[in-house]
């Protein structure tokens, strides 16, 4: 007898990826411990610089981590090293349990440096030198010059620049997996000898994949549990990793063979979604009724999982997201570093919310709100909680707003 796949209405497809987030109903990623959790059910969350009211990774945390500040994620990486920024998802942070995995990253960096006359030479000197003196940044490293480099953390394979030899050598050795970020001062990196920070365990044991595929595999299978439910087509949530259409569902069929994913499909779609196995009950909790979805509102990150596919967001919500900082300003819709806001199970607006430091005040300059929101007492009460734990994250004792 043939089985008949489950058919998801778009609010359920919805209320499910939320709830596997930790995006509505109570909490379940709490304190420094939440945070860690969420990053290996997430697998990675991206990195990114810019700093308008937290950074990418920090904003991410915020959004479904109750009493998260930014303290624990640096006390994540650079105290318990727990966690570790390297690239993935572009540049990541992901948990350091993970590094046996990247091993084909590491080596595809080393044999790449391999082929610059003069940068094994290079790499010696600065191992040397960190190994007697300790952490360093480019700044610090006494080794002079330039040279005509690539950078293997730029997949693309055609990268190549002059670039100074000391942060070049030491962006190197990094890539090879040599060193770890010791920490940061503002965007300035400090790294040291990842034997210093990682277990010898993790650092020195066998890769657990067999081949490319297997790991192709796994990689898709971790970016299936950062977003929840993700539909085979070619998607955005996948970047990083080489998946053309043949191997996508060469890919998904071996993890359904392994009973590792499950198949759905949504009203309206043709295309099947798939979710974890391990995600099941939280599934027949949804299907039957029985899930916790009290709202909540959370303020996302540009680059957070749960935006990673703006094409499967438009699909499901009807919510369509531009990231406008690198859209000339008179071209900009809404502003510079504005961030999707959600109520309960719906995309309800977007927040252009800006850290004044010297006055220690949140400066909401712009606010808007979905069609058919309405504005309840419930939404403002929700609004105004959400930017009150806002600002406690931003170190802001109060809020200011400066739009009509």
């Amino acid at each position: 007898m043939e089985h008949k796949q489950t058919e998801l209405t778009k609010q359920q497809a919805t209320q499910f990826i939320l709830a596997k987030q930790g995006l509505i109903g109570s909490y379940r990623f709490i304190g420094k411990t939440g945070a860690y959790d969420y990053v290996r059910q997430a697998g990675c969350i991206q990195f990114d610089p810019v700093d308008v009211c937290g950074k990418n990774a920090e904003l991410t945390l915020q959004s479904r981590v109750k009493g998260f500040k930014k303290s624990m994620l640096r006390e994540l990486l650079y105290e318990d090293r727990k966690l570790v920024d390297y690239v993935d998802k572009e540049l990541s942070i992901w948990p350091v349990e993970d590094w046996p995995y990247f091993a084909p990253f590491r080596e595809r960096g080393r044999k790449m440096g391999d082929t610059f006359e003069g940068l094994r030479e290079l790499k010696e000197e600065a191992l040397a030198y960190i190994r007697e003196n300790g952490p360093v940044c480019s700044d610090t490293l006494p080794i002079e010059g330039e040279i005509f480099w690539h950078s293997s953390m730029h997949w693309s394979g055609n990268w190549h620049k002059k670039s100074p030899a000391a942060r070049s050598v030491l962006e190197q050795l990094y890539t090879e997996g040599e060193l770890v970020i010791h920490h940061k001062n503002g965007s300035r990196k400090y790294y040291d000898l990842a034997e210093r920070h990682i277990p010898a365990a993790i650092l020195k044991a066998d890769d657990p994949c067999s081949d490319e595929f297997e790991l192709v595999t796994w990689r898709v299978l971790r970016r299936i549990g950062a977003v929840g439910l993700l539909w085979d087509k070619s998607s955005t949530a996948f970047l990083g990793i080489d998946l053309k259409t043949d191997l996508r569902k060469k890919v998904l069929a071996e993890l359904a063979a392994g009973n590792k994913i499950k198949s759905v499909t949504v009203e309206g779609i043709k295309t099947p979604f798939y979710y974890r196995t391990e995600d099941g009950p939280l599934m027949q909790d949804i299907i039957t009724g029985n899930a916790d979805l009290k709202p909540r509102m959370s303020f996302m990150a540009p680059l957070d999982p749960l935006l990673w596919d703006k094409a499967l967001i438009l699909a499901l919500w009807d919510f369509k997201y531009s990231w406008e900082i690198y859209t000339p300003a008179d071209k900009r819709k809404y502003g510079y570093y504005t961030l999707p806001i959600v109520y309960g199970d719906r995309f309800a607006g977007r927040i252009e919310a800006v850290q004044d430091r010297d006055k220690g005040a949140l400066q909401v300059k712009g606010l808007w709100w979905e069609p058919g929101i309405r504005k309840t007492k419930a939404l403002n009460s929700a609004l105004e909680k959400a930017l009150s734990g806002f600002a406690r994250f931003n170190d802001c004792k109060t809020v200011e707003t400066s739009f009509e």
